[in-house]
């Protein structure tokens, strides 16, 4: 096997935690009409269809401002936008149908290829469009009557997931239908929200022409909470039209866990965001941080992944899968994304009012930053709970970072009775105590 070969199975089984985490999750994708007209829209589609057959669900809402302007000024129309919204009157409502109805049917064509040799080959997708949107007028407002131009009443979402059962994508168009069945042009932005509300969806994705969102220097934000979003709306301080950024607050708000902005430019952004750690856009979410937690019996094969180079090395002491699951109680992890990238044991002496630190790994990808601080503070909390009063440690190479952390090498008399009972001479550990 060559190395591109050994790079992509790696990358696979990386990929794998991931795959089965967004199994069975409803995922909103949202893009606008200008993602749909840029040459990389066919690899978006692509990868809505490879999603779809992971077993994701997935509704899509499409957007088609560039669309409505250009049937516009082929009828002579001319532009009537207030605050930022257009007011739609009954002429250019009829561009607003032609426009989106064309538009749905060429993204439903493009989500409908199976030919062979195309990426889509045998995935006989199945899409779903309806009256699943239904609005009301946005009304007067300020003097101005906005007409045809409405807002979300409300979203079938028992409709929609009756389709999401069946194993269809759902397509939704820019538009909703009032009970007395008038047409009333929406925001993609609307749309899109109020259906990943209404579904209580995992995640609302937007495709943005950046890779995500930017800051004031110009750097892509990562991650980052809602209320950072807040600021930079507050602030004007990001290139995303403010309609986005509220999308995302409202949908953080009100209980869409995740929200995730990614390039429509760029042909690996989607799977790349969501199948691998670090990401390809911005992941914006209520709490961002990397989650610290006591280890369950689920955690037990990431832990032995995590932990199997260093005792190859002979850095750590080889714990067998049945021991791990018996000790499984005494670990802590640190996990981004749902996958663990640090761990350590926390074994306590009560006798003594002592803790024994153990197993601290940290995935090399991430040995930056304060990780390692962060795991052993929770493990001092821990101890500190139990009533201990100080943790030690036995390390053959580790020495000087833990020395960082406050502890200071101490005797082998220092330690507790039964662990002085089962110290290894061969590996002739040097011992480490910190009082807590």
């Amino acid at each position: 096997m060559n190395n591109s070969e050994q790079n992509y199975v790696k990358w696979f089984r990386n990929a794998a935690p991931y795959i089965n985490a967004h199994r069975g999750k409803t995922v909103v994708l949202m893009f606008g009409g200008e993602a749909v007209t840029h040459p990389n829209f066919a690899n978006i589609i692509h990868d809505i269809s490879l999603l779809r057959s992971l077993g994701v669900k997935l509704v899509v809402v499409h957007g088609a401002r560039p669309q409505i302007v250009d049937r516009m000024q082929q009828r002579g129309l001319e532009e009537n936008v207030v605050s930022n919204v257009r007011v739609t009157d009954a002429q250019t409502l009829v561009a607003v149908k032609d426009a989106t109805g064309s538009l749905r049917l060429h993204i439903e064509a493009l989500l409908s290829t199976g030919v062979v040799n195309s990426p889509m080959h045998g995935s006989q997708i199945r899409v779903s469009t309806g009256n699943f949107v239904i609005a009301k007028p946005m009304g007067v407002r300020n003097g101005v009557d906005y007409k045809y131009t409405g807002a979300v009443r409300r979203i079938d979402s028992d409709g929609i997931n009756m389709q999401l059962d069946y194993g269809s994508i759902v397509l939704l168009s820019p538009i909703g239908y009032s009970p007395t069945g008038e047409v009333f042009n929406l925001a993609l932005e609307d749309v899109a929200t109020q259906t990943a509300i209404s579904l209580k969806a995992d995640k609302l994705i937007a495709f943005t022409e950046e890779d995500g969102l930017i800051d004031k220097s110009g750097e892509l934000i990562r991650s980052c909470s809602v209320r950072t979003v807040k600021t930079l709306l507050d602030e004007n301080d990001c290139h995303v039209r403010q309609l986005l950024l509220r999308s995302i607050i409202q949908s953080g708000e009100n209980g869409v866990e995740r929200c995730h902005c990614v390039s429509y430019q760029s042909d690996t952004a989607l799977l790349q965001e969501l199948f691998t750690r670090d990401g390809a856009g911005t992941l914006i979410a209520k709490d961002h941080k990397e989650l610290i937690a006591t280890a369950t019996i689920d955690d037990v094969a990431g832990i032995l992944e995590l932990i199997q180079p260093l005792e190859e090395e002979g850095v750590l002491v080889k714990r067998s899968r049945e021991l791990l699951e018996m000790e499984i109680e005494y670990f802590t992890v640190l996990k981004k994304e749902e996958v663990i990238i640090a761990c350590a044991a926390l074994y306590p002496y009560p006798e003594a009012k002592m803790a024994e630190v153990a197993c601290v790994v940290i995935d090399p990808d991430y040995r930056k930053g304060n990780r390692g601080e962060r795991i052993i503070s929770a493990l001092e909390l821990s101890a500190k709970k139990k009533g201990l009063t100080s943790l030690f440690l036995l390390t053959t190479v580790s020495g000087h970072w833990f020395l960082e952390q406050g502890f200071i090498e101490a005797p082998l008399e220092r330690l507790p009775e039964g662990k002085k009972q089962l110290y290894n001479f061969q590996r002739n550990s040097k011992v480490f105590i910190k009082d807590i």
